[in-house]
Protein backbone atom coordinates (compact mmCIF):
# COMPACT_ATOMS: atom_id res chain seq x y z
CA UNK A 1 0.00 0.00 0.00
CA UNK A 2 1.45 3.43 -0.96
CA UNK A 3 2.50 5.56 2.01
CA UNK A 4 -0.12 8.24 1.31
CA UNK A 5 -2.93 5.69 1.24
CA UNK A 6 -1.64 4.09 4.44
CA UNK A 7 -1.53 7.45 6.21
CA UNK A 8 -5.03 8.29 5.00
CA UNK A 9 -6.33 4.95 6.25
CA UNK A 10 -4.71 5.43 9.65
CA UNK A 11 -6.10 8.94 9.95
CA UNK A 12 -9.60 7.71 9.06
CA UNK A 13 -9.36 5.01 11.71
CA UNK A 14 -8.22 7.56 14.30
CA UNK A 15 -11.08 9.96 13.50
CA UNK A 16 -13.67 7.19 13.63
CA UNK A 17 -12.29 6.06 16.98
CA UNK A 18 -11.74 9.42 18.65
CA UNK A 19 -14.72 11.38 17.24
CA UNK A 20 -17.41 8.71 17.28
CA UNK A 21 -21.00 9.93 17.55
CA UNK A 22 -22.45 8.76 20.89
CA UNK A 23 -25.22 6.19 20.55
CA UNK A 24 -27.86 8.36 22.22
CA UNK A 25 -27.07 11.31 19.94
CA UNK A 26 -27.06 9.12 16.83
CA UNK A 27 -30.39 7.56 17.77
CA UNK A 28 -31.91 10.99 18.48
CA UNK A 29 -30.82 12.35 15.09
CA UNK A 30 -31.94 9.26 13.15
CA UNK A 31 -35.33 9.29 14.85
CA UNK A 32 -36.09 12.69 13.31
CA UNK A 33 -35.37 11.54 9.74
CA UNK A 34 -38.20 9.30 8.58
CA UNK A 35 -36.56 8.30 5.27
CA UNK A 36 -33.87 6.41 7.20
CA UNK A 37 -36.46 3.80 8.22
CA UNK A 38 -35.80 1.89 4.99
CA UNK A 39 -32.01 1.72 5.47
CA UNK A 40 -30.58 -1.62 6.56
CA UNK A 41 -28.02 -2.07 9.35
CA UNK A 42 -25.02 -2.03 7.01
CA UNK A 43 -26.16 1.17 5.30
CA UNK A 44 -26.72 2.89 8.65
CA UNK A 45 -23.31 1.74 9.86
CA UNK A 46 -21.59 3.19 6.80
CA UNK A 47 -23.68 6.36 6.97
CA UNK A 48 -22.66 6.84 10.59
CA UNK A 49 -18.98 6.52 9.68
CA UNK A 50 -19.36 9.04 6.87
CA UNK A 51 -21.14 11.46 9.22
CA UNK A 52 -18.24 11.21 11.70
CA UNK A 53 -15.71 11.95 8.95
CA UNK A 54 -17.87 14.78 7.60
CA UNK A 55 -18.12 16.41 11.03
CA UNK A 56 -14.37 16.12 11.46
CA UNK A 57 -13.75 17.85 8.13
CA UNK A 58 -16.42 20.56 8.24
CA UNK A 59 -17.18 23.36 10.68
CA UNK A 60 -20.93 23.68 11.22
CA UNK A 61 -21.35 27.09 12.78
CA UNK A 62 -24.24 29.32 13.77
CA UNK A 63 -24.82 32.84 12.47
CA UNK A 64 -26.86 35.77 13.75
CA UNK A 65 -27.13 34.33 17.21
CA UNK A 66 -28.08 30.78 16.27
CA UNK A 67 -26.49 28.14 18.50
CA UNK A 68 -25.90 24.87 16.67
CA UNK A 69 -26.65 21.95 18.98
CA UNK A 70 -24.91 18.57 18.76
CA UNK A 71 -28.13 17.01 17.42
CA UNK A 72 -28.39 19.68 14.70
CA UNK A 73 -24.80 18.98 13.62
CA UNK A 74 -25.48 15.27 13.32
CA UNK A 75 -28.77 15.74 11.45
CA UNK A 76 -27.09 17.99 8.90
CA UNK A 77 -24.19 15.56 8.52
CA UNK A 78 -26.50 12.59 8.00
CA UNK A 79 -28.57 14.31 5.32
CA UNK A 80 -25.47 15.54 3.49
CA UNK A 81 -23.79 12.13 3.62
CA UNK A 82 -26.84 10.27 2.34
CA UNK A 83 -26.00 11.69 -1.09
CA UNK A 84 -22.52 10.15 -1.09
CA UNK A 85 -23.24 6.96 0.86
CA UNK A 86 -21.94 4.81 -2.01
CA UNK A 87 -19.66 7.46 -3.52
CA UNK A 88 -16.96 9.42 -1.67
CA UNK A 89 -16.78 12.39 0.69
CA UNK A 90 -14.34 13.92 -1.80
CA UNK A 91 -17.44 15.30 -3.53
CA UNK A 92 -17.52 17.85 -0.68
CA UNK A 93 -13.84 18.63 -0.37
CA UNK A 94 -14.01 22.08 -2.01
CA UNK A 95 -15.41 23.87 1.06
CA UNK A 96 -15.00 23.84 4.83
CA UNK A 97 -18.00 25.55 6.43
CA UNK A 98 -21.72 25.00 6.85
CA UNK A 99 -23.40 28.13 8.20
CA UNK A 100 -26.70 27.78 10.04
CA UNK A 101 -29.05 30.73 10.48
CA UNK A 102 -31.96 31.10 12.93
CA UNK A 103 -34.31 31.87 10.04
CA UNK A 104 -34.30 32.79 6.36
CA UNK A 105 -31.45 35.11 5.45
CA UNK A 106 -30.50 37.67 2.80
CA UNK A 107 -27.04 36.81 1.44
CA UNK A 108 -26.49 40.28 -0.05
CA UNK A 109 -23.97 39.11 -2.64
CA UNK A 110 -23.56 40.96 -5.93
CA UNK A 111 -22.95 39.68 -9.44
CA UNK A 112 -22.43 41.23 -12.87
CA UNK A 113 -24.48 39.95 -15.80
CA UNK A 114 -23.32 39.60 -19.40
CA UNK A 115 -24.42 43.16 -20.13
CA UNK A 116 -22.23 44.51 -17.32
CA UNK A 117 -25.16 45.31 -15.04
CA UNK A 118 -24.48 44.66 -11.36
CA UNK A 119 -27.27 42.90 -9.45
CA UNK A 120 -27.60 42.46 -5.68
CA UNK A 121 -29.23 39.41 -4.10
CA UNK A 122 -31.73 40.89 -1.65
CA UNK A 123 -34.23 38.01 -1.62
CA UNK A 124 -34.63 36.08 1.64
CA UNK A 125 -33.44 32.50 1.20
CA UNK A 126 -33.86 29.26 3.15
CA UNK A 127 -30.57 27.89 1.82
CA UNK A 128 -27.70 28.68 -0.50
CA UNK A 129 -24.75 26.70 -1.86
CA UNK A 130 -21.82 28.79 -3.01
CA UNK A 131 -19.41 27.56 -5.72
CA UNK A 132 -16.23 26.54 -3.88
CA UNK A 133 -17.73 28.21 -0.81
CA UNK A 134 -19.93 27.42 2.18
CA UNK A 135 -23.37 25.93 2.39
CA UNK A 136 -25.83 28.21 4.20
CA UNK A 137 -28.98 26.86 5.83
CA UNK A 138 -31.98 28.19 7.72
CA UNK A 139 -32.43 25.86 10.69
CA UNK A 140 -36.27 26.07 10.79
CA UNK A 141 -36.31 24.94 7.15
CA UNK A 142 -33.85 22.13 7.87
CA UNK A 143 -36.04 21.08 10.78
CA UNK A 144 -39.21 21.19 8.65
CA UNK A 145 -37.58 18.97 6.05
CA UNK A 146 -37.32 16.11 8.53
CA UNK A 147 -41.02 15.39 7.94
CA UNK A 148 -41.31 14.99 4.18
CA UNK A 149 -45.01 14.15 4.25
CA UNK A 150 -45.78 17.56 5.76
CA UNK A 151 -43.17 19.83 4.16
CA UNK A 152 -42.41 18.10 0.84
CA UNK A 153 -38.83 19.37 1.06
CA UNK A 154 -35.39 18.48 2.36
CA UNK A 155 -33.22 21.57 2.39
CA UNK A 156 -29.93 19.87 3.26
CA UNK A 157 -30.17 17.29 0.48
CA UNK A 158 -31.15 20.09 -1.93
CA UNK A 159 -28.20 22.34 -1.16
CA UNK A 160 -25.64 19.54 -1.07
CA UNK A 161 -26.96 18.27 -4.40
CA UNK A 162 -26.16 21.76 -5.72
CA UNK A 163 -22.62 21.38 -4.35
CA UNK A 164 -22.24 18.15 -6.32
CA UNK A 165 -23.60 19.86 -9.43
CA UNK A 166 -21.06 22.68 -8.95
CA UNK A 167 -18.06 20.37 -9.00
CA UNK A 168 -17.46 21.14 -12.67
CA UNK A 169 -18.43 24.82 -12.56
CA UNK A 170 -21.73 26.66 -12.53
CA UNK A 171 -24.70 24.54 -11.46
CA UNK A 172 -26.59 23.42 -14.56
CA UNK A 173 -28.18 20.10 -13.60
CA UNK A 174 -25.30 17.99 -14.90
CA UNK A 175 -22.76 17.05 -12.20
CA UNK A 176 -19.52 15.28 -13.11
CA UNK A 177 -20.67 11.90 -14.37
CA UNK A 178 -19.12 8.44 -14.02
CA UNK A 179 -17.80 6.79 -17.20
CA UNK A 180 -20.87 4.58 -17.52
CA UNK A 181 -23.22 7.56 -17.96
CA UNK A 182 -22.62 9.40 -21.27
CA UNK A 183 -23.21 13.15 -20.79
CA UNK A 184 -25.46 13.19 -23.88
CA UNK A 185 -27.71 10.56 -22.31
CA UNK A 186 -27.92 12.42 -18.99
CA UNK A 187 -28.60 15.76 -20.66
CA UNK A 188 -31.25 14.31 -22.98
CA UNK A 189 -33.14 12.57 -20.15
CA UNK A 190 -32.90 15.51 -17.76
CA UNK A 191 -33.94 18.02 -20.42
CA UNK A 192 -36.92 15.95 -21.56
CA UNK A 193 -38.15 15.49 -17.99
CA UNK A 194 -37.49 19.15 -17.13
CA UNK A 195 -39.43 20.42 -20.16
CA UNK A 196 -42.32 18.06 -19.44
CA UNK A 197 -42.43 19.11 -15.78
CA UNK A 198 -42.15 22.82 -16.59
CA UNK A 199 -45.09 22.52 -19.00
CA UNK A 200 -47.16 20.89 -16.27
CA UNK A 201 -46.36 23.73 -13.89
CA UNK A 202 -47.16 26.41 -16.48
CA UNK A 203 -50.54 24.76 -17.10
CA UNK A 204 -51.28 24.72 -13.38
CA UNK A 205 -51.45 20.95 -13.19
CA UNK A 206 -51.05 19.30 -9.80
CA UNK A 207 -47.72 17.68 -9.10
CA UNK A 208 -46.32 15.93 -6.04
CA UNK A 209 -42.92 17.38 -6.95
CA UNK A 210 -42.23 20.94 -5.76
CA UNK A 211 -43.06 23.37 -8.63
CA UNK A 212 -39.85 25.22 -7.74
CA UNK A 213 -38.10 22.51 -9.76
CA UNK A 214 -39.33 24.27 -12.90
CA UNK A 215 -37.18 27.34 -12.17
CA UNK A 216 -34.01 26.03 -13.83
CA UNK A 217 -32.42 22.69 -14.75
CA UNK A 218 -30.10 23.06 -11.74
CA UNK A 219 -33.10 23.40 -9.43
CA UNK A 220 -34.78 20.48 -11.17
CA UNK A 221 -31.72 18.31 -10.47
CA UNK A 222 -31.58 19.37 -6.80
CA UNK A 223 -35.32 19.06 -6.12
CA UNK A 224 -35.34 15.61 -7.71
CA UNK A 225 -32.41 14.65 -5.48
CA UNK A 226 -34.68 15.43 -2.52
CA UNK A 227 -37.49 13.34 -4.04
CA UNK A 228 -35.05 10.55 -4.93
CA UNK A 229 -34.21 9.95 -1.27
CA UNK A 230 -37.41 11.03 0.49
CA UNK A 231 -40.15 9.93 -1.96
CA UNK A 232 -38.42 7.68 -4.50
CA UNK A 233 -41.53 5.80 -5.62
CA UNK A 234 -43.02 9.13 -6.72
CA UNK A 235 -39.88 9.97 -8.71
CA UNK A 236 -39.79 6.54 -10.33
CA UNK A 237 -43.49 6.77 -11.22
CA UNK A 238 -43.20 10.24 -12.77
CA UNK A 239 -39.87 10.04 -14.61
CA UNK A 240 -38.67 6.46 -14.75
CA UNK A 241 -35.90 7.02 -17.30
CA UNK A 242 -34.34 9.82 -15.26
CA UNK A 243 -34.86 7.90 -12.03
CA UNK A 244 -32.79 5.05 -13.43
CA UNK A 245 -29.97 7.50 -14.22
CA UNK A 246 -30.07 8.82 -10.65
CA UNK A 247 -29.78 5.21 -9.45
CA UNK A 248 -26.74 4.81 -11.68
CA UNK A 249 -25.23 8.12 -10.56
CA UNK A 250 -25.74 7.78 -6.80
CA UNK A 251 -25.24 3.98 -6.78
CA UNK A 252 -28.42 3.68 -4.72
CA UNK A 253 -31.97 2.57 -5.50
CA UNK A 254 -34.15 4.08 -2.75
CA UNK A 255 -37.43 2.79 -4.25
CA UNK A 256 -36.10 -0.78 -4.27
CA UNK A 257 -34.77 -0.21 -0.75
CA UNK A 258 -38.25 0.77 0.40
CA UNK A 259 -39.75 -2.31 -1.18
CA UNK A 260 -37.13 -4.63 0.33
CA UNK A 261 -37.85 -3.19 3.77
CA UNK A 262 -41.60 -3.45 3.28
CA UNK A 263 -42.00 0.33 3.61
CA UNK A 264 -43.40 1.04 0.18
CA UNK A 265 -44.92 -0.38 -2.94
CA UNK A 266 -44.02 -0.18 -6.61
CA UNK A 267 -45.50 2.77 -8.47
CA UNK A 268 -47.53 2.45 -11.64
CA UNK A 269 -46.05 2.80 -15.11
CA UNK A 270 -44.24 6.09 -15.77
CA UNK A 271 -46.24 8.91 -17.29
CA UNK A 272 -43.37 10.76 -18.94
CA UNK A 273 -39.89 10.28 -20.39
Amino acid sequence: MPVFDWLRKRRRERVLRDSAIPDALWDEACATLSFLASFDADELHRLRALAVLFLDAKAIVGARGHVVTPAQRVIIAIEACVLVLNLDLAWFDDFENVIVYPDEFVPGWEYEDEAGVVHRQDEALAGEAMPRGPVMLSWPDVEAGADWDVSGMNLVIHEFAHKMDMRRGEADGCPPLPPDIPPKVWTAKLTAAYEHFSARVRLGRHTHIDPYAAEHPAEFFAVLAEVFFADPVCFRREYRGLYDLYVQFFHQDPAARLERRGAGAPGPAPSAP
